[in-house]
Order: C-alpha cells, then structure tokens, then sequence
C-alpha cells in the first residue's frame, strides 16, 4: 500500500513507540532505516533488544505479517514465536492459512497423532493454500514439539466470493461460517483499497476509468476483505478470551495488518485492544511506509536468496476422479522426452497418489535439478510406469 510522506508527527509517533516498547537507540543517519537485525519503531527509531520480547509477551494478541512466498518472512516468524514461547508458554498459534473446517486435523498434528504426509493431506493444504508448505512446517513443526495449540481461523473462499458478488447481506446466515457483521471499514481503509482493487479490476479487462469509492462492486469487494479479517478476527478473540488466557500469536499476510486497517480493527470492535503488530521489513523497502500506524515494530530482513528456476514438467492438466489427465503437451518439455501423451492420466508421482493438480505441482517444486521423477501413468487400461528426467542445473 503507497503511504503518504514522512512528517514530523512521524518522528513523535516513533518515540512514542519506542517509549511503550522499552528503551530507544538511535540509529545512526547514514544506515538504512530499517537495518536487517534490527527492530524498528515507526519513525525509525532503533529499539533495544533487552524487555522487548517481555513487552510483547505481556499483550493478549501478536500479529505476525508476511509475504507468503517470501522463506525470509517465516524464519523470523519462526524466531519471534520461539522468543514469545520461552516468556509465555500458554501460547495458541492463529493461521491465515487453514479454514475453520479442518481444525481437528490441526489439534492432532499438535497433539503428536499425525504423521507430516498426514496432516497436509488432511488439512487439504494443496488445495486451500497455494503455497509451498515446506515454507509453514517449520512453524508447524515447533507447534507440535512444545504442544501448542494451533488454530485454523480462516474460512471457506466460497464465502468471501459470495460476498464479493452479492454483498454480506446477500448471503444466508447458515452460509456465513458463523462470521458476523463486519465493523465499517475507515475511510482510510477505502482510499487504500480503491488503485488495488481498480488495478485488479483493469487487469481481469475492467473499464479503463477513473476509480469510484461508491462503486456498489467495490464496496462488495471491500465487504469480502472485511469478512475475511472478521473471520481471523473472532477466532483469535475467541481464544484470546479463555481462562486463563494466553497469548495468541496470529500468522497471516501483511496486507491483512497494516496501518491496523484488518484485522486489528476488527478485533478492537470485538473487545480486544491489547495488540501488537509486527511486520517484516525487507531491505530496499521505501522508508516513506515507516510512518505512524504502519505497525508497532517492524523487524530488518536481507533479502531472500534468488530462488533457482521453477522446474516444470511442461504439461497442461485437469483433475478427474481416478488422478490428473493430460491435456497437452509442450514441445521441447520434460514431458515430452519422458513419453507421456496427451490423454494420459497421471496416478501417483514420487511414489505418492496424487488426485489434485496442485499436489502434482507440489510434488515436482521439491524436485532438484537433475533429478529422476518416476511417474505412474494410466493410459488405455494400462499402467505405466515413465520416468521424467530434469536437466541438470547449468553452471
């Protein structure tokens, strides 16, 4: 989201923060704003390592922001449960990532009756979340070792594109998960919206006009947001409230956090003011955003190492009851040197039967260049057995 400029009710915004988080260090003018290591308060202002942590462990909720595809956003958020789990370990994990639907598969994954295999395949993470999962399971994995609760506080993406087309009043109350009526987004949360939601309206062959803040799509755009941020919302106040109660910590997007236009508004209709947002800050980032509500703290992060290229089979698909059928083949493709053919349906790759393109994707992202991909293939009441082969990595 584009921010206004710096001002001088930012610097005081900054010391303000400083003050509620512990004691200030200056940074020096010629580092960046955010240098990678270090906590920083709106304004810039550098905070002290020492009763941070302490701090935080004192709130009800911690909101942990991320880019999801970023592997750096989630080793930090790694590193900040870890420290929040050694002061206070009555500790409930909140996850953006699952819908409510599959909770009892995450409380036996950390209850220690899942095997890895088991828990993504029955919280259906390929088909409810579209990234990687070896990005999460190291979060999951802590979960599991310490036995602390996870939660799954999203909800069903048919509800939020119900909501999208018709409005949350268009949508039986039976069908709304249990969401309740969102409070009314700010006008700042309007303005930040609108160039997002025109852009994405113009990419998908909207009319090239001026951007409409009345616009009745729009605002059903904004309702489906908000119903999303309502739905993460209670379910953190719903567990924030227990006897005793612990600390929440929440895993969701950025988007969904900051200037506290999300999911901390939405919590605050709820009762719950005790909040901190924190947010990954990678290096480069335009010092302009570092203003007041931006976030509590933001943490500096070096830039994720450049990822190799996606290995791709070169095959066009569609899921069908017994697996995945080829529709055409790229010419030049893996595929191609391996055998396969259009019309054929891929059963199992890796050993592992797979039902969903996304698994299938999933399965040859952890590939490596240069290896060997045995593929189970049924093709005219036979199966096949066909090995995709990757060149190796250039030098």
């Amino acid at each position: 989201m584009k921010a206004p400029l710096l001002s001088l009710s930012i610097v005081l915004a900054g010391l303000l923060a400083a003050a509620w988080f512990g004691e200030a260090v200056p940074a020096a003018a010629t580092e960046e704003c955010v240098p990678a290591g270090a906590w920083v308060a709106p304004g810039g202002a550098r905070l002290a390592a020492d009763g941070f942590t302490a701090r935080l462990a004192r709130e009800s909720v911690v909101l942990l922001g991320e880019s999801h595809d970023n592997p750096e956003h989630h080793r930090w958020q790694l590193q900040v449960i870890a420290a929040l789990h050694a002061q206070r370990p009555d500790m409930v994990l909140a996850f953006e990532m699952l819908p409510r639907r599959v909770q009892p598969a995450l409380d036996r994954w950390a209850a220690g009756e899942l095997t890895e295999r088991e828990f993504l395949r029955e919280v259906d993470w390929s088909r409810v979340w579209s990234f990687d999962a070896q990005l999460y399971l190291p979060i999951f994995h802590f979960a599991r070792m310490n036995r602390i609760p996870m939660l799954a506080v999203n909800v069903e993406r048919t509800l939020t594109r119900a909501v999208a087309e018709g409005g949350y009043d268009s949508v039986p109350v039976e069908s709304r998960e249990g969401v309740t009526r969102p409070a009314a987004p700010s006008a700042a949360y309007l303005a930040s919206l609108l160039p997002v939601w025109a852009e994405h309206a113009h990419s998908r062959g909207g009319k090239d006009a001026k951007p409409d803040a009345g616009d009745p799509v729009f605002l059903r755009f904004v309702e489906s947001q908000q119903v999303w941020d309502r739905a993460m919302a209670q379910g953190i106040a719903a567990a924030a409230a227990r006897s005793p109660a612990p600390l929440v910590v929440g895993v969701m997007g950025t988007g969904h956090l900051a200037y506290g236009y999300g999911v901390p508004h939405q919590l605050r209709d709820l009762g719950v003011t005790r909040i901190a947002v924190l947010l990954p800050w990678d290096r480069g980032t335009d010092c302009s955003r570092l203003e007041k509500g931006y976030a509590d703290a933001v943490f500096g992060l070096d830039p994720p190492e450049k990822p190799a290229p996606r290995l791709r089979l070169g095959i066009w698909l569609e899921a069908v009851p017994e697996g995945i059928r080829i529709l055409s083949i790229d010419a030049g493709s893996v595929a191609e040197a391996a055998g396969l053919r259009p019309g054929d349906v891929i059963v199992e790759a890796a050993g592992v039967p797979v039902r969903a393109t996304a698994e299938l994707a999933g399965i040859v992202q952890r590939q490596t260049a240069g290896a060997w991909l045995p593929l189970a293939v049924a093709r005219e009441g036979a199966r096949l057995e066909i090995v995709a082969k990757f060149p190796p990595q250039k030098p």
